[in-house]
């Protein structure tokens, strides 16, 4: 078994938007998911982990892209850890077809490279939802599948930096189909409710180039999210995500094309 994890996807049609290409929330859980083969092949996933009490839980996720799928198109995710702390891990993410007739035109024998995504991890004991040592799982096995050397040329993000000007859009609710497997807002409907922000004629004429989020704190079905913005450029607005209680839950950036 290699450190690099490729698993094969396809853009189905009822997982694009109305331009025809895939929407950046379904890429998103493509991610998640090659994630997820990733680590449970390896022995670190969240079958193994919720035996004994533990789970991932994405901290940052940065995605950047040249173009999203079309419909109907077949990628193929790549994913590997590139290095792991005690409290976190980092994971990245290469998207390129796998259609013979999307090869990249600047090199014809390799493959169409769709774009790349950063993500930083971090894990939990389930019944406190307090930081657990990763390192310490299987005598830190982990830290044999970690791959430096595998390119991954996007910028890692960092903190999302906003005033107190911010602009207040919108406040929405949440419900069952919010929450997932670890009991609270699951991290790509936070991708959904923020790119919900533009309108769909907007979302026709600018592609997105590259999302970015950070996780603070944890939200759960009935809390009311608030979304303030500040844009930073006519093409990139950073917006924060406030629950009822005013306790931020994450951070955001797009930047559209």
């Amino acid at each position: 078994m290699t450190k690099i994890g490729r698993y094969n996807f396809m853009a189905e049609p009822f997982h694009c938007d109305c331009s025809g290409r895939l929407f950046m929330g379904h890429l998103g859980n493509h991610l998640l998911n090659a994630a997820d083969f990733h680590s449970t092949d390896r022995g670190f996933g969240m079958h193994y982990l919720n035996t004994i009490h533990r789970t991932w839980v994405l901290s940052r996720l940065a995605i950047e892209m040249v173009e999203m799928p079309q419909q109907y198109t077949h990628f193929q995710v790549e994913t590997w850890v590139e290095s792991a702390m005690r409290f976190f891990t980092q994971r990245n993410f290469r998207i390129v077809a796998t259609d013979p007739h999307a090869a990249s035109p600047e090199e014809p024998n390799e493959a169409y490279v769709y774009g790349y995504g950063r993500s930083v991890w971090a894990m939990i004991d389930t019944e406190t939802r307090q930081p657990a040592d990763l390192l310490a799982i299987n005598d830190g096995s982990l830290t044999n599948w970690i791959e430096k050397d595998y390119p991954c040329p996007i910028d890692k993000g960092g903190r999302v930096r906003m005033d107190d000007n911010a602009s207040l859009v919108r406040t929405i609710d949440t419900y069952y189909n919010d929450v997932d497997i670890n009991g609270h807002i699951n991290s790509v409907k936070y991708i959904e409710h923020v790119l919900d922000l533009w309108p769909i004629d907007w979302h026709r004429e600018h592609p997105i180039r590259r999302f970015e989020i950070a996780y603070v704190a944890e939200a759960h079905a009935g809390d009311r999210l608030s979304f303030f913005t500040e844009q930073v450029s006519e093409l990139e607005t950073c917006i924060r995500i406030v629950k009822n209680d005013d306790t931020e839950v994450c951070r955001s950036k797009v930047r559209f094309g």
